[in-house]
């Protein structure tokens, strides 16, 4: 068992520096009213840094209980979504789950490629007789017109879905900034705002499902980001890749926690974001050949593919996870459920628990991607949303 979630409390805001030390969590919440800011400070920003620097250097000592691969109980009957699975910690989510009985949808760019693998593992599963029932849908993140198709595609099925895996990312460091065809910085786009629409959209297939999970693939790096929800494309101010980055981390988990908030106990659909630690994946793949160089030098602290997918498959599949949700639910905690590369509760960003700017980001995410501000009620509700891309309803 990687760890015991059901009697880990999440800790006080005190500890995390989430809101003054002194009052009620609500008083805390209200003291942070009215304070606009524009940048993290110099002491949230070193902790950040400093943290991304602790996992770089202990996240293997610090997972080292963790079975290799993870150890996932039989999921037959559970269908399960994986975006970007034809390489790197994806490919691998894929792979085990689906070797693990679960229907395995790869949303991913290149079709081909996924059904290759898929025949590839049948190929390898052919002598113990046991199927791989997984299958391929295209899904383009750069564009929000390829996510509404998805997702019309997928309800149209009227089938349940468990578990919703928001698996692709990019991470271009040294890059120059880049907008997709929706006019938003790719970092934003890919790794916050097609991810967010996708959730949105796929709640009445959660519904069916459920109990059900929307698993983010996040990352440490969300600690030194920082979310101007009116300037969530970097365009006011100096734009360097390494932030575009991390703010769309943050912008997720602010998202996520939203979400997590709002969406009823009853309907137990049960939001995570899960770090997978640091992974020598092709999510380094844009990165100047003098850091990729640096990665393959440095192996004994950089997770493979197979290590760093294990904290998203705890987070998809144990039966602990939902339980850790209800809690935090319960308790009004202001952020969701974050789990950490080695299977434990982690902590994040002081900014990720500011109640005020989370909402702001949860009403611009929803303007940018083209939903109302009602539009999670209403999907709950069973009533049909129109969404500005795609040029069709979500029902």
């Amino acid at each position: 068992m990687a760890g015991e979630l059901r009697h880990r409390r999440a800790p006080e805001p005190e500890d995390v520096g989430a809101v003054p030390s002194s009052g009620s969590k609500e008083e805390g919440a209200e003291e942070w009213k009215g304070k606009k800011r524009d940048a993290l400070g110099w002491l949230e920003w070193g902790r950040g840094w400093m943290a991304v620097v602790g996992e770089f250097l202990f996240q293997r000592i610090a997972a080292s209980h963790l079975a290799n691969p993870l150890e996932l109980p039989p999921l037959e009957g559970v269908s399960i979504i994986v975006t970007g699975a034809t390489s790197g910690i994806g490919l691998e989510m894929a792979r085990q789950l689906a070797q693990a009985g679960a229907h395995v949808v790869m949303a991913v760019r290149r079709p081909k490629v996924a059904q290759e693998l898929i025949q590839k593992w049948q190929n390898e599963n052919s002598e113990t007789g046991t199927p791989i029932n997984a299958e391929v849908m295209e899904l383009d993140l750069l564009s929000l017109d390829s996510v509404v198709k998805f997702a019309d595609a997928w309800n149209a099925r009227m089938a349940p879905l468990h578990v919703l895996i928001n698996n692709a990312g990019i991470f271009a460091i040294g890059e120059p900034q880049r907008f997709s065809k929706d006019g938003h910085e790719e970092h934003m786009q890919v790794n916050h705002l097609a991810p967010a629409l996708l959730a949105m959209l796929l709640i009445p297939s959660l519904l069916r499902g459920s109990p059900s999970r929307i698993v983010n693939v996040n990352s440490i790096m969300h600690t030194v980001g920082f979310v101007d929800a009116e300037d969530m494309n970097l365009t006011k101010r100096k734009y360097k890749s390494w932030l575009g980055y991390s703010n769309s981390k943050l912008a997720q988990v602010k998202f996520s926690s939203m979400l997590h908030k709002r969406i009823p106990a009853e309907a137990a659909v049960n939001v995570i974001c899960a770090s997978p630690g640091i992974v020598d994946t092709n999510v380094a793949r844009d990165l100047p050949k003098v850091v990729v160089a640096a990665y393959h030098l440095i192996p004994y602290f950089i997770f493979d593919a197979q290590e760093g997918s294990r904290s998203t498959l705890f987070a998809a599949s144990d039966p602990q996870v939902p339980e850790y949700c209800e809690m935090l639910k319960s308790e009004d905690w202001p952020v969701c459920a974050c789990i950490s590369y080695d299977c434990n509760p982690m902590n994040a960003s002081e900014e990720a628990h500011n109640l005020e700017t989370s909402q702001l980001v949860w009403e611009k995410t929803l303007e940018m991607i083209g939903l109302p501000p009602d539009a999670l009620e209403k999907l709950i509700a069973g009533e049909s949303v129109q969404c500005r891309y795609g040029q069709q309803e979500a029902e």
